[in-house]
C-alpha cells in the first residue's frame, strides 16, 4: 500500500540523499531535500512536511541544533541519521526534540519503516486532535473550536451565550442542573436576580432543540432546574 506525505530530507552526502530519496518517493513519498541547514530553513518557510529526516553533522551546523530550532514552530517528527552511534549523541539527539535515529550504515527497509511508524504516529495524532474538537451525542454535534452547534447537520445559528449554555448542559447530560449552576457556570458570576437572562437564553435554545423531533429534549423542572435528554438510534436486530 501505497504511503502519502510529505517528507524533508536533510542529508549533505548525495548518493545517500539520492537514494533515500527514490525509496520514499517509490514508497509513495512527496520528498523535499536540502544539503544544508540553510536550505532546509528555506523549504519550511514554504512548506509543511510531516515528518523530517536530519542526518546529525551538516556543512552549516548541526541537525542536534536545528532540530531545537524548530521545535517551536513545528511539531513534525524528526528522525536523525547519524554515522554516531555513541549513546551519549542519541540521548542529546532526543532531548533536542528528536523522536526517533537511526544510524549509519543502516538497512533500506528498516529506514522506511521508521519513517512510516513516525507517520502513523502524526496521523493518530491529528484524528484524536480533531475528535477532540468535536462533541457528538445523536443528532447533536458541537464543534468547540468554531463554537458552532449543528442538529441534524443543520447549523443551529447559536449565539456564543447560547453555544456556552448547550455545551455545559451536554456535558452534565441526564443531570437536572440548577439555574443558578448554570449562571455561574457559563456567565462567570453570580445569579443576583438575574434569573431572566437565564430563562430566556433557555426559552430560545428549547425551540430549536424542538427541531429534532423529540431526539433531543430540554425539560424545565420549576425549583430544581433544567435537564438535558438525547435519544440515540438503537441499532436494528437482524
Amino acid at each position: 500500500m501505497k504511503e502519502t506525505g510529505i517528507i524533508l530530507l536533510v542529508e549533505d552526502d548525495k548518493n545517500i540523499q539520492r537514494i533515500n530519496r527514490r525509496i520514499l518517493e517509490r514508497e509513495g513519498f512527496f520528498v523535499l531535500c536540502a544539503a544544508a541547514l540553510s536550505g532546509a530553513r528555506k523549504l519550511l518557510q514554504t512548506h509543511t512536511p510531516d515528518v523530517l529526516v536530519l542526518d546529525i553533522m551538516l556543512p552549516d551546523g548541526s541537525g542536534l541544533a536545528f532540530c531545537e530550532e524548530i521545535r517551536p514552530t513545528t511539531s513534525a517528527p524528526v528522525l536523525f541519521l547519524t554515522a554516531l552511534d555513541e549513546k551519549s549523541e542519541i540521548i542529546e539527539g532526543l532531548v533536542a526534540g528528536g523522536n526517533d535515529y537511526i544510524t549509519k550504515p543502516y538497512d533500506v527497509d528498516e529506514f522506511v519503516a521508521r519513517v512510516k511508524a513516525q507517520l502513523r504516529l502524526v496521523r493518530m495524532n491529528r484524528r484524536d486532535t480533531e475528535q477532540a474538537k468535536t462533541i457528538t451525542r445523536g443528532p447533536l454535534v458541537l464543534d468547540t473550536v468554531a463554537l458552532r452547534a449543528f442538529l441534524n447537520g443543520e447549523d443551529m445559528l447559536l449565539a456564543a451565550r447560547e453555544f456556552s449554555v448547550l455545551l455545559y448542559l451536554l456535558k452534565n447530560e441526564g443531570r437536572t442542573i440548577p439555574a443558578k449552576e448554570i449562571y455561574e457556570g457559563v456567565w462567570k458570576q453570580p445569579l443576583s436576580g438575574n434569573a431572566s437572562a437565564i430563562w430566556k437564553c433557555m426559552s430560545r435554545l428549547k425551540n430549536k432543540l424542538a427541531l429534532s423531533g423529540g431526539k433531543v429534549s430540554l425539560m424545565t423542572f420549576r425549583n430544581e432546574g433544567y435537564l438535558l435528554e438525547i435519544m440515540e438510534d438503537k441499532p436494528q436486530k437482524k
